[in-house]
């Protein structure tokens, strides 16, 4: 348990506490509004209080002792009649009213009970306590749209950072005069080296740990270039250019395909989907 806000009403400063994560309002604070003598045990002992108390708690509490509150009804009202709040909640397993100690101590109520205890201190001081209660809500309310608002835009900063830099990392590099000249044994290795600068060989020696090849760790734009160079490449055969032109030409149109792929996003909508 632990102290949540104080709230003032009509000059009085009532505190409200939090008790697995549900506000309680101070009924002992409350009372220091009323005038002349009374006591929080003369209000429990009311017979339309009770039938109140019995209706929230059946209504929001699944452990409700209805045996133990339809004895309580029968007895309430009468001049013999005595019930403290320890004791309500201990024969009802009542959760709306909370007597505690320490520094806190004191009767504290859900804010609905305790706005219905506020009409016992006067007409006026319920509409300010739920007036003054319901302005800590709203700022409260705000401040946590502030809050998400803030996080919300870092949040996107910081995606535009994160992709900016995996961006840089996805454009394909200008293949060198050493890697044009090589013979390559298979055509899918010269579109791996055109696309991702490497072979299918030498991403493997570089990721022992990762399972499959590099197609299978490729994005969606790389999938999408790796598939127009795949038919770019059956043109370029077709029109007689050795390997070590074809794997120049081929780089370039990777380089200048995901360029375009990255800065127009139009696949994010389907990388979501």
């Amino acid at each position: 348990m632990k102290k949540n806000k104080k709230i003032k009403v009509d000059g009085k400063e009532i505190t409200i506490i939090v008790d697995n994560e549900k506000e309680y309002i101070s009924l002992t604070d409350m009372l220091k509004a009323k005038d002349g003598d009374f006591f929080i045990s003369d209000w429990l002992r009311n017979r339309n209080t009770v039938e109140y108390l019995g209706i929230w708690e059946s209504v929001y509490n699944s452990n409700f002792n209805y045996g133990e509150f339809a004895i309580i009804r029968s007895q309430a009202g009468l001049n013999s009649y005595k019930l403290s709040v320890k004791e309500w909640v201990e024969k009802t397993n009542a959760i709306g009213l909370k007597a505690t100690a320490g520094r806190y101590g004191g009767t504290y109520a859900h804010p609905d009970i305790a706005f219905e205890f506020g009409m016992w201190i006067s007409p006026q001081f319920k509409i300010y306590l739920i007036k003054e209660f319901q302005r800590l809500k709203d700022e409260e309310n705000n401040r946590l749209k502030l809050d998400w608002n803030l996080q919300r835009t870092l949040a996107k900063v910081n995606y535009h950072i994160h992709t900016d830099a995996i961006k840089e990392n996805l454009i394909p590099k200008e293949i060198t005069r050493q890697q044009a000249g090589l013979v390559y044994a298979n055509e899918a290795d010269l579109l791996n080296v055109a696309l991702f600068g490497t072979t299918a060989k030498q991403w493997r020696e570089s990721n022992p740990d990762l399972k499959g090849n590099m197609r299978d760790d490729a994005t969606i734009e790389q999938l999408v270039v790796l598939s127009n160079l795949e038919s770019i490449n059956a043109l370029l055969i077709q029109q007689g250019l050795s390997q070590s032109n074809r794997v120049i030409e081929l780089n370039k149109v990777a380089i200048a395909q995901m360029k375009s792929l990255m800065k127009s996003g139009v696949l994010k909508n389907l990388k979501k989907n």
